[in-house]
Order: C-alpha cells, then sequence, then structure tokens
C-alpha cells in the first residue's frame, strides 16, 4: 500500500508521536532539524515500490542516507520515553534497504519488550525518514539532572562520531554538568574533549530555549556536523523527574543575606516535608523573631522566614538577621556570634553598625533577664502541653482548627525552649571566654582554655537526654543477664524482637514498657511531623538495641558512665561552670518538652491524613504531609484540589532527592546545594574541628551519613556523622568517640558525649568526606584534632 508521507511542517500535536511532534516544535523555534517527513500509520506490509516514492524524493535533494526511526502513539510523550524499545534503522542508502527498514521499524511496534515496557496493547505507529548527519560528534543533552532531580544544572553527555555509541552503551561519553550560570561544575572528559567551550554554550543554549518553550525540563538529542553545525534530532519531555526540589521554598529574606545549616543541622538534620517547615520550621523562626523583638534588635514579629528559611527541602539560619542582635548587645562582636553558630568566623557577614553604649547596655539587660529568667515558663511546659488534646474527630474542618490552635501552643514552647537555650549558650559562651583569656594570660594557648571550659561543663546531673540513655541501658543490660534472651532478640527481626519484649511479663519488658512511657515520644528528628517516634518505630529502635545488646554481651566491653569533675577553686569560675552546667540541663529538658508537642501535633496531623484519606479527599493518608498549612486549609474544604493533590504527590517523591542533597556550611543568598564535593580542607592526615569532650582514644572508623548506616555499628568503634539529635544518644553506649561535621560545644552530642565521658570534636566540616569506615584514627578531644593513622 501507498506509504503516507506527511510534512513536519504539517505535524501540530502529537498524534503521528512524540518524535515527530518534537521534531516539528524545534522546526518552529528555529532550530536546526535535519531534512525529513513522517510516515503515517506505518505498516510491515511495504513493498519496494511504494518505498520507492518516498525514498526517491530524498535522494534527490541530496539528503541520503537515512534514518529510519519509530514515532509510535505514547513514545517520548510526558510519562514514558518508550527509549530502545522500538527499532532504529540507521544509514539507509537504497530502496531495498529503505523498504526493509520500515518493516522492520513497523513491526517492531509488536515486539515483547515494547508491550512488557508500557503494559499496554500495540499502540499505532508511524514512522520519522530523516537525512542522516555525518556527525563528528553526537550526544544527549538534559536540561535538569535527571539523577538528582535538580532543575538548575544542565548535563550534557559526547561521543566522537555518531550517537548510537553513547546509547547502546559501547562508547565512554565527555560527561558534562554546567551550574544556572552555564559554568562546568563537573567535566569529565577524555584527553581529547569532543566538545569546545563554544559547543557546549551552543548546546546549553539550544537545549534551554528549547526547555522555556515546551514549559518544563526536556531531554534532546543532538548531532554536529563535519562542517560544525548543530543539528536537534529528538525533543521530548523528561520523564523521570520528581517535583521541582525548591518548589516549597520560603521567601528570601534578603539577596546578600547569609545562611547556615550549623546549629539548626543538629536540631532538624537532613530534608524535611513540606508540613514539617509549616509547623516546626514556622514555630522555630517565630520563637527566635520574637527573641529578637526582646533584644529590640527587630520592633515586632511581622513576616514569617526572616531567622529561619526553606530551602530544598532544609532548614537554614539567618546569620544576617541574627547580626542584629549581636551588634546591639554588650560584649557580643560579630566574630564571636558568628563563631558560636557555626564554630568559625564567617568572612561574609557584614557587621551592622553599633548601637550607642546606653542602648546595648539596656538591650543586654533585657535580653539576658529574659534568658536567666525562664524557670517559671520553663515549669508551665508541662501543662501547656497537657491542655492540648490531640484530635479525634471525624470533621477535617474541626481537627484543622484544633490543630492551628496546637501550632500556636507550639510556637510559645519553642519559645521557652529558645529562652532556655540562651540561658544555656549565655553561661557555656562566658565561661568559655574566661577560661581562654586565662589560658593565654598565663602563657598556654586558646585551645587549652576552650579544652577546660568543655572538661567542667561535663559536671551536670540529670540531664534529660543522659537520663534517657541510662534508662535504655538497663533495658539492655537487663535483657543481657537473662540467658537465652540476648540471643533470641539479636536473631530476631528488629520490630518483632521490640513487639515479642513489651509483650511479656519480664523484667526487661517491664523496664521497656517504662521507658517508652517516659521517652516513647522521642526519636530522631523528631521534630518532624511524619517520620515516627520510637514508640511507632520498632523497626528502628530495634536495631539499635540490638546494637547495645552486642555491645553488652562482650566481655571486653568498656563501661561508660559520668566521669568526677573536679571543681576549680576559683568561686567565679565555679558559679560560672554551675550556670553553664544548669543551662546544659534546662535546655535538654525543654528540648524534650518541645519534643512532646511535636509528637501530639504529628499524632493530630495523623488522624487529619486518615479522615481526608476515608473521605476520598487524599489518596492516602501520608500525603497530608505534603502540604503546607495554608494548602490544607484548602483541602479540608470543598474546592477541586486536583492540581494540589498532583503537586504533593510530586513533592513526596522529590523527598528523598532532596536528602541527598549536601551544602556549604555558609551560603550567601539562595542556598544551592553543592554539585560535586569540594576537595576536603585537611592539613595532611589532620582533620581540624572544635573540642567537645576532652580525651584521646585510637579506634576504626564507622561512617555513618545516616541512621541506617549506623546499624552497622560494632562496639568501640568512632562515630563519624554529619550530626546527631537525640535519635543517635543509644549508640553511645557502643562508641568509643564522636567526629560531627557540625556541632557546638553545647550540642545534643557534645552534652551526651560529656556526660559518658567520650572523647568528642565537632565542627569539622569535612570529616564525613575525608574519612572512610575502617579508617584509623585518633580522637583529641581536648585539642580538637582528629588524625588518621591508617587508611582502610
Amino acid at each position: 500500500m501507498p506509504l503516507n508521507a506527511i510534512e513536519f511542517d504539517e505535524v501540530t500535536d502529537d498524534r503521528y508521536g512524540g518524535k515527530a511532534a518534537g521534531l516539528a516544535q524545534l522546526r518552529r523555534l528555529g532550530l536546526p532539524v535535519p531534512v525529513g517527513f513522517v510516515i503515517a500509520d506505518a505498516t510491515e506490509w511495504v513493498s519496494t515500490d511504494d518505498a520507492g516514492e518516498c525514498f526517491s524524493r530524498m535522494a534527490a535533494v541530496g539528503a541520503v542516507p537515512v534514518a529510519v526511526r519509530s514515532s509510535a502513539v505514547g513514545e517520548d510523550g510526558d510519562d514514558q520515553s518508550f527509549a530502545g524499545q522500538y527499532d532504529t534503522v540507521l544509514g539507509v542508502n537504497s530502496v531495498d534497504d529503505f523498504a526493509a527498514a520500515v518493516q522492520r521499524c513497523a513491526a517492531s511496534v509488536r515486539s515483547r519488550r515494547a508491550a512488557a515496557y508500557s503494559g499496554q496493547p500495540t499502540a499505532t505507529m508511524h514512522l520519522v525518514v530523516q537525512q542522516m548527519v555525518d556527525a563528528r560528534a553526537a550526544g544527549v543533552v538534559f536540561t535538569a539532572d535527571p539523577a538528582t532531580g535538580r532543575r538548575d544544572l544542565t548535563v550534557i553527555d559526547a561521543v566522537a562520531g555518531l550517537g548510537e555509541a553513547l546509547v547502546d552503551g559501547t562508547a565512554s561519553s565527555d560527561h558534562i554538568v554546567l551550574d544556572s550560570d552555564g559554568n562546568p561544575a563537573v567535566r569529565d572528559v577524555g584527553e581529547v574533549p569532543v566538545l569546545s567551550p563554544d559547543e557546549v554554550a551552543d548546546i546549553r543554549s539550544g537545549a534551554l530555549r528549547a526547555a522555556q518553550h515546551w514549559g518544563r525540563p526536556m531531554d534532546l538529542e543532538w548531532a554536529i556536523d563535519r562542517s560544525g553545525t548543530l543539528w536537534w534530532l529528538q525533543a521530548r519531555p523528561i520523564t523521570t523527574l520528581p517535583g521541582d526540589l525548591a518548589e516549597m521554598d520560603s521567601p528570601l529574606a534578603g539577596a546578600d543575606h547569609v545562611y547556615t545549616r550549623c546549629n539548626i543541622g543538629e536540631m532538624m538534620p537532613g530534608a524535611f516535608c513540606p508540613l514539617t517547615a509549616s509547623v516546626s520550621g514556622f514555630a522555630i523562626d517565630y520563637a527566635m523573631q520574637m527573641t529578637q523583638v526582646v533584644a529590640r534588635a527587630q520592633q515586632s514579629y511581622d513576616k514569617p522566614w526572616l531567622q529561619v528559611g526553606y530551602f530544598h527541602g532544609h532548614m537554614f539560619l539567618n546569620l544576617t538577621e541574627g547580626t542584629a542582635l549581636s551588634s546591639g548587645l554588650l560584649g557580643n562582636s560579630l566574630e564571636q556570634f558568628s563563631t558560636s553558630i557555626c564554630g568559625r568566623v564567617v568572612d561574609e557577614l557584614k557587621p551592622k553598625p553599633p548601637k550607642p553604649f546606653v542602648h546595648r547596655l539596656i538591650n543586654t539587660v533585657r535580653l539576658t533577664t529574659y534568658a536567666l529568667s525562664a524557670g517559671p515558663a520553663i515549669r508551665r511546659l508541662e501543662d501547656q502541653i497537657a491542655a492540648f488534646q490531640i484530635p479525634t474527630s471525624d470533621d477535617p474542618r474541626r481537627v484543622m482548627g484544633q490543630l492551628e490552635s496546637g501550632v500556636e501552643q507550639y510556637c510559645d514552647i519553642t519559645l521557652t525552649h529558645v529562652r532556655s537555650s540562651s540561658r544555656a549558650a549565655v553561661a557555656a559562651n562566658i565561661l568559655e571566654s574566661v577560661l581562654m583569656r586565662k589560658a593565654v594570660k598565663n602563657g598556654r594557648s586558646e585551645d587549652e582554655g576552650r579544652a577546660e571550659a568543655t572538661r567542667l561543663m561535663a559536671g551536670a546531673s540529670d540531664v534529660e537526654s543522659a537520663m534517657m540513655l541510662v534508662e535504655l541501658d538497663s533495658v539492655v543490660r537487663a535483657i543481657a543477664a537473662t540467658e537465652g534472651v540476648a540471643e533470641q532478640f539479636s536473631a530476631a527481626e528488629p520490630d518483632a524482637a521490640v513487639n515479642e519484649l513489651q509483650s511479656t511479663r519480664s523484667a526487661a519488658g517491664t523496664a521497656l514498657r517504662q521507658f517508652l512511657t517516659r521517652h516513647g515520644h522521642r526519636g530522631y528528628r523528631e521534630l518532624c511531623m511524619r517520620d515516627p517516634s520510637w514508640a511507632e518505630d520498632p523497626e528502628g529502635l530495634g536495631a539499635m538495641m540490638q546494637v547495645m545488646v552486642r555491645s553488652a554481651l562482650d566481655p571486653t566491653r568498656r563501661e561508660s558512665g559520668s566521669t568526677h569533675v573536679e571543681a576549680p577553686r576559683s568561686f567565679p569560675i565555679r558559679f560560672l561552670a554551675r550556670l553553664a552546667q544548669g543551662g546544659a540541663r534546662g535546655r535538654e529538658e525543654t528540648k524534650s518538652k518541645m519534643a512532646l508537642m511535636a509528637h501530639a501535633l504529628k499524632l493530630g496531623y495523623r488522624h487529619l491524613g486518615e479522615v481526608l484519606a476515608e473521605t476520598g479527599r487524599l489518596p492516602d493518608s501520608d500525603l497530608v504531609f505534603f502540604f503546607d498549612r495554608a494548602e490544607l486549609t484548602r483541602v479540608v474544604g470543598s474546592d477541586d484540589i486536583t492540581g494540589l493533590v498532583q503537586n504533593a504527590l510530586k513533592r513526596r517523591e522529590a523527598l528523598a532527592f532532596q536528602n541527598s542533597l549536601e551544602f556549604d556550611d555558609v551560603s550567601v543568598g539562595r542556598p544551592t546545594p553543592l554539585i560535586a564535593r569540594p576537595a576536603p580542607g585537611v592539613t595532611g592526615d589532620e582533620i581540624i574541628g572544635r573540642p567537645a569532650s576532652r580525651g584521646t582514644v585510637e579506634g576504626v572508623v564507622r561512617v555513618a551519613q545516616s541512621m541506617g548506616d549506623a546499624r552497622e555499628l560494632q562496639r568501640g568503634e568512632i562515630l563519624v556523622t554529619p550530626v546527631t539529635d537525640v535519635g543517635w544518644t543509644p549508640y553511645f553506649t557502643v562508641i568509643a568517640a564522636l567526629v560531627t561535621d557540625i556541632g557546638s560545644s553545647v550540642s545534643h552530642g557534645a552534652v551526651v558525649a560529656r556526660e559518658y565521658g567520650l572523647p568528642c570534636v565537632v565542627n569539622t566540616l569535612v570529616a564525613t568526606r575525608s574519612l572512610e569506615t575502617g579508617d584509623r584514627v585518633r580522637v583529641d578531644g581536648d585539642r580538637g584534632v582528629v588524625t588518621r593513622l591508617d587508611q582502610s
């Protein structure tokens, strides 16, 4: 039967398949596309005579050899690419070969691989016929990175000659990743690069034109011929991208504002769902702004997201807004402020003009009084939390109203925690400052003074997180002390082990139930509205306990416990040390109360999700965590939310991508994820951090980027991790020392390490990138130095 040839200019939609539609659009954009046409409704029952007419028209204009490629309905579309599922025939240079190529490509619509890929009945097959490009170089370009989900990157892969070598994997390509400004961030090329810088720029420019035209990230194929002309061979949407990783970003407080992951990264490590940002992030920002108001660093609480930012799913502190506080207080310089947060002087920060002495004196008195008088507010916390009733109604509007009231309470509780933390930081900073000056005066180094301050802060008693660890350790000891129970507990699946133990009347079972009653609301990332607490996560709790049980059974186990700290002779130093210890105790107590309120809210939001799923407003209850609070007011209403639900589904898919992102410790303007890890700032085999708990130990490194990695910990290993929160606490009975990328002397990991006599170095910035599991190191908690002795 005669072949029905359609010109590219006649193709106005995707009725002839995505490939044909893409080429037609590229032509309309003015991008060079090889001459050709579309064979509509192609069939394998084509004769040589029928094929001759089509081939002859290409030969007449010198457009041979040709390529015959599939353009089936649904191929290269929004949902599926069908990459490699249908046949392509290149280098067709005769009528007979052309007829055979049409037959082969048309028949491939019925191939098993295509049917298995799509799961759909046979599609209608159209074919694209184009002049072959005599390619010097060919490849693909993505206007977003499909591996990381980032839409601010352009990825180019290029090979010499035809692009088929790239598609079938027979050639190793040059791999180039360009940042949002077009600068190479990754350039993995051969000895002789396939592309010149100008060619890279031309490919990026054309691809971005296409992406702007389509209004979405695109995957395009290109070739450069022997004369240097760039040709475009295919355009299709990238079908594997999650939602925009930056879709829910908070407003930027200022184009030149300095943001950091330090400090807040300890409390809120990793990426968080939008609801967590709208609840916990909002509450932290509110509390910090209200503290600024007390110190007259700002007039009033005006709008959210001034002190805290939410970018690419991660929480950041706005250091620039914080400098208003330091400039308005006595004895609090910009250098001291940035060091207390980031562990170093942040050169990117610009000091604000200092206020007159009288103003600074008044502000200092106001803030100090506010921090030191937090006691009554702390004592009210328990009643405040008890006043919030976790919603049980089946009316989503009523549930939402209760949760909004709960968020207001959460803001007040978070403010009390910030006051408590300020009290702890004031005492700790003064103690450290006094001892550093004293050390220098006596001919010693500042590091020795800092180490002395760390030693004195280790004497705090009744610290919440340490007490919690003692109680869990007692559960583990009870398991280990009962013949046969330890082996059974260790051999079972983690969740089954915990559930079985809870159901028994044994001493260990009773101790575990008591522990969960008091501390079941705690856990890893406990301020996340979506992540489970220990009481709701027997699998996670069980995995930690199994590590602890193995350690308890080890006959060479080093006993952990708080060490005796000799009181200083000087009364002022003794007084400051007691204040610092009391501050640490209060800070951990209010953190637990804050976590308890967060836990109540997460149970409420979980109930809201269940109600919305039961009524059909949401496809599943978990999706409730991927809206912000403003959007939830629409979700609980009666408006059409189809588009909003689709956005939420994409956000959920994006969370895993966001969680893999890393950032510099400090960013000017909008924080941008690192594309390639920078070379670690290591001097020889030494990594310099901040001393947080004294002592020196040598041991084998266990790098744990996540709680899952930590499950492989062995007794006596040195835990190296980006940051720790209370969820890591149980592992402190197993490890020999702790090293973190970020943190301070009053961070959670440092406080608990001191109570357990574990050497601890924080704020190394690069430890997880410089060290590998199996390396042997020396951790010097007195000087804040980690020395690599042997590599794995």
